[in-house]
Parts: C-alpha cells; sequence; structure tokens
C-alpha cells in the first residue's frame, strides 16, 4: 500500500538508520537497535562516523566558563 502511493519503506528505514549510526556512539547504536557491537562498528566505520577519537576531541576542546 506504501509502495502505491510512492513511498519506499526500505530506503526511508536505510536512511534513517545511517543517520542515526553517524550520530551517536556505537555502544549506544548497538543497544538501541539490538544488534551486535561488530554490526554496529561496521555501519559507524563505512560512514565515516566512528567514534573512537571522540574522547580525544572532546579533551582538546577548550572548556567554557560560566559567569554564575
Amino acid at each position: 500500500m506504501l509502495r502505491h502511493l510512492g513511498i519506499r519503506p526500505s530506503q526511508d528505514r536505510n536512511t534513517a538508520l545511517f543517520q542515526l549510526a553517524t550520530e551517536i556512539p556505537t555502544a549506544v547504536l548497538a543497544r538501541t537497535l539490538g544488534w551486535h557491537i561488530d554490526v554496529a562498528v561496521s555501519w559507524q566505520r563505512h560512514l565515516a562516523g566512528d567514534w573512537a577519537t571522540y574522547a580525544a576531541d572532546v579533551s582538546q576542546c577548550p572548556t567554557r566558563h560560566s559567569n554564575i
């Protein structure tokens, strides 16, 4: 029925999964979707959303001090 209306559920689902894989850490992706961690790692590496260097990148950012 959706295809008859011009909506391709599998394509839209994959697009949403690709976007999610680039936005959240691997462990969260795997747990949220019920995937094995190796699958989540593979997806993120394929999509250039590897979070392996996240902590290092964050530690290099200057901290902001509020005037509270």
